[in-house]
């Protein structure tokens, strides 16, 4: 019995020894392969909960334009930051007030308020709480003042890191975009590049107890940041500002409602040189509303809800890119397009003949053109220059819906146009099998359909450039710290939707219109041929909107402009009024930039401005043959009995148009204010050049230089008052109009 009780001790000992054994393995084997093959994994767990890492900021790549001009690029700021567990220890060793000290110090140097900050303070399990971010060099040093005077500064720190500056404030503001309070992109290329432009946080490891403080060992680890590529833009300082100024000008003089917007693009590659939407803000303060905006809010509670809501409403109208994330009626812009299906088809050619009465019949429904009596019997041609609905028309059902609307898909109208920027709309247009005779028949002068300024400018570009549909793009190429290039854009053609000849044959059409006594007179540019289109379009809310596009040299085209200005509402809505002069205006100072040398005519050559010279201190000779070489008169003023000039009339530097222009040379008495003014607000260009000059001044010409075409400019500004007492000779500066409609609106 007994030997039967130590045989089951000995079996039960043996299996329990077995199993110790087993689970002894086990626990080793877990051991081994926990500290073998998990070795790195448990590490960083532990590591995980016993370092702290402090990240270190990469730098945001810079913007430049595509000469190399800087626009976006970083600046040092300071992070003003305490930790409070430092302040609660601090407290309990000496039984202090710090807490309270440190919110009343930081809050005088911050101007923040001290109860928000001594919050702040009692988060006593926290290690690192901001205070306040970029702040500058002076107060990031008063605040390490107060530190170190009172002691603190275990508990007040200040970090530096980087902030984004925009070179030009508000250049380009919707283009750019800018960046958060993280310094990532929220809008523009600073949002759809930011993967790029970004970089890489690095970080710095130190090992702290659960207080907070560094144990013996010191481990510490360091991982790198990495720096953003620069990106290097298709903009152009020079034509972004031209830009500017001229939608400037356009906004306050048409006093556009709902905002001008603008686009200046390589035909050839689709490369944006300037692209515009005003009212601008300030890159540097993009929270801050335009002044012109800020009339909106006025009624409403600056604490109130609705006041809030309203401002957000605002802010995002003004970051918006209009050029893109909206769209419009093209007006009879897009008759460039229906020219171009209609000759490339050969439904039409230039010298095809027409009639308009004023209003043609479609479906049923009476269209009228926008000249009511009509325009008689003319070509092709001349109803492009003349921009009359009835001939376009015509040309639509002779293209059918079928062809009309695969075109229209060709030239890119059905799909977005894939610029690198966020938040481009695509088009609203009818479905082919919703395309009858009357809306075949608005859709040929481009009404009753939307599109963007961007998806227009980019359908009109294929038309300068011989035919092909390229993307529009901003980016150029990335590159990294050391210059080299990390990204290269190519051009990308999607197709060719006509032919060059086409081509050809509808700049042509155009550029005669604009020299001549077409519609988009006003877009003309002495010295350069233009080849230009302007459009206007009514909205639900029966406002207008006028537009132009223009490309040019019309011969041998490198650039298309297109102007949009939303709701005018000062006096004439038409695009040939609101939006043309500008586009003139900005060519007039992009093409000679640009490299093209203009090539007068023996027309223009007599509106020519002539800058006069100093004359004075010279023999009566002398200054004669130098006036004269200009091509300008010389008259003497009174006491005119001396040898030498002593005082002219225009002064040195001012400009006189060549045709009649003059100097009056002074030998002894001094110019007298004995010539009045005449008024000559609303004249003819003929009748103002005429009752100037007759009155004995020199007149400065600006605007319409080729006033006399069509049915002539007149005069809609002068630079003096009528009645006005001035010296003889003295230069009157009178801008010149074309002021006759040129577009229809499908009015029935």
């Amino acid at each position: 019995m007994k030997q039967d009780f130590f045989l089951l001790f000995r079996r039960r000992g043996t299996a329990l020894l077995l199993i110790f054994c087993i689970l002894l393995s086990a626990l080793g084997a877990v051991l081994f392969r926990m500290q073998i093959f998990g070795y790195e994994e448990y590490q960083q767990k532990v590591l995980d909960q016993i370092t702290v890492g402090s990240a270190l900021k990469a730098n945001r790549g810079n913007i430049y334009d595509r000469n190399g001009n800087l626009l976006a690029t970083n600046i040092t700021t300071w992070r003003v930051y305490i930790s409070p567990v430092d302040i609660a220890v601090a407290k309990r060793r000496s039984a202090g007030n710090q807490d309270e000290r440190i919110a009343s110090g930081l809050s005088e140097i911050l101007g923040l308020p001290y109860e928000d900050i001594y919050k702040k303070t009692q988060r006593s399990y926290r290690l690192d709480e901001t205070i306040a971010k970029s702040v500058d060099r002076d107060t990031a040093a008063r605040v390490l003042a107060f530190a170190e005077a009172e002691a603190f500064s275990s508990m007040v720190h200040v970090e530096a890191s980087t902030s984004r500056y925009y070179c030009y404030d508000s250049l380009a503001a919707q283009t750019i975009g800018f960046t958060g309070g993280d310094n990532q992109g929220l809008f523009g290329l600073e949002l759809f590049y930011n993967d790029y432009l970004a970089g890489t946080d690095g970080k710095y490891l130190s090992v702290k107890d659960a207080a907070g403080k560094d144990l013996p060992f010191g481990y510490t680890g360091y991982v790198p940041a990495t720096d953003g590529l620069d990106l290097h833009s298709t903009l152009d300082l020079y034509i972004q500002t031209q830009l500017e100024r001229v939608l400037l000008d356009a906004a306050e003089n048409a006093g556009a409602a709902n905002r001008v917007s603008g686009i200046v693009m390589d035909v050839h590659t689709g490369a944006i040189l300037a692209m515009a939407t005003l009212p601008s803000y300030d890159l540097n303060n993009p929270y801050e509303l335009d002044e012109s905006l800020l009339s909106y809010l006025s009624g409403y509670d600056v604490n109130s809800e609705e006041y809030q809501k309203k401002k957000s409403e605002l802010l995002y109208t003004m970051w918006s890119n209009k050029a893109i994330s909206e769209t419009y009626e093209p007006g009879s812009t897009f008759k460039i397009i229906t020219s171009a299906m209609g000759l490339e088809t050969g439904v039409v050619t230039p010298t095809d003949p027409f009639t308009c009465s004023g209003a043609y019949v479609v479906g049923g429904v009476t269209i009228h053109c926008h000249k009511r009596t009509g325009h008689g019997s003319l070509n092709f041609a001349g109803g492009l220059q003349q921009s009359c609905n009835p001939v376009f028309m015509q040309v639509a059902a002779r293209l059918g819906s079928e062809t009309f609307y695969r075109y229209f898909q060709s030239f890119g109208y059905l799909e977005k146009t894939g610029i690198d920027l966020p938040s481009e709309t695509g088009s609203i247009f009818h479905k082919l099998e919703n395309i009858h005779e009357v809306e075949l028949a608005t859709a040929s002068f481009g009404q009753r359909f939307n599109v963007s300024m961007i998806q227009q400018i980019t359908a009109i570009a294929a038309v300068a450039n011989g035919g092909y549909l390229v993307t529009p793009h901003l980016m150029e190429s990335f590159t990294d710290e050391g210059g080299n290039t990390i990204l290269a854009y190519a051009t990308k053609v999607k197709r060719q939707v006509v032919g060059s000849e086409t081509c050809r044959t509808v700049a042509q059409i155009l550029e005669e219109g604009v020299s001549g006594g077409g519609g988009a007179k006003n877009a003309y540019v002495s010295g350069y041929k233009i080849a230009a289109k302007t459009g206007t379009s009514e909205k639900l809310n029966g406002m207008r909107v006028g537009s132009c596009v223009a490309y040019a040299p019309a011969d041998n085209p490198q650039i298309a402009v297109i102007i949009m200005v939303d709701e005018p509402t000062s006096g004439m809505v038409y695009g040939s009024v609101v939006a043309a002069p500008y586009v003139s205006d900005l060519l007039a100072n992009v093409l000679p930039y640009l490299g093209y040398s203009p090539s007068y005519t023996e027309e223009e050559q007599k509106t020519m401005q002539i800058s006069i010279g100093q004359y004075t201190g010279l023999s009566r000779s002398e200054a004669e043959k130098k006036i004269r070489a200009l091509g300008l008169s010389v008259e003497y003023g009174d006491n005119a009995t001396g040898d030498t000039v002593t005082a002219q009339v225009p002064a040195s530097g001012e400009c006189v148009t060549k045709e009649g222009g003059k100097v009056i040379l002074y030998t002894g008495g001094a110019p007298k204010d004995s010539v009045k003014v005449p008024d000559v607000m609303g004249k003819s260009a003929a009748d103002a050049n005429r009752i100037l000059l007759d009155a004995g001044l020199n007149i400065r010409i600006e605007g319409a230089l080729n006033y006399t075409v069509g049915e002539g400019a007149v005069v809609i500004s002068c630079s003096h008052v009528a009645g006005e007492s001035v010296a003889p000779g003295t230069v009157v500066t009178v801008t010149f109009r074309h002021m006759e409609a040129d577009e229809a609106l499908d009015q029935k």
